[in-house]
């Protein structure tokens, strides 16, 4: 698995290809509080899924952070100006 360089924060990233066939962006280092199962198939291909209760993590899977979650760019342009109030805080509590 080579990284190659986010082009936003140029972090080193892995490219995994998901069960939909979608590309995602996951950090290079397996991560415990990571929600995305990667492995290599038989192909040498880089796969992604979520895990879930009915399909847990597999023993050759890994646990990645998504990239999107830690790149430094997108959380700077996520950053609300000042006098924006976030909704998304209430909406956790009303959803509890």
């Amino acid at each position: 698995m080579r990284p190659i360089p986010c082009r936003d924060c140029r972090q080193p990233v892995l490219w995994t290809t998901t069960e939909a066939g979608k590309k995602l962006a996951v950090d290079p280092d397996p991560n415990p509080a990571g929600n995305t199962a990667v492995w290599r198939d038989g192909t040498g291909a880089i796969r992604s899924r979520r895990p879930s209760d009915e399909l847990p993590l597999c023993g050759w899977e890994r646990l990645h952070m998504p990239h999107v979650a830690t790149c430094r760019t997108r959380t700077q342009q996520l950053a609300l100006p000042a006098g924006v109030t976030s909704l998304a805080e209430h909406r956790r509590k009303k959803h509890r």
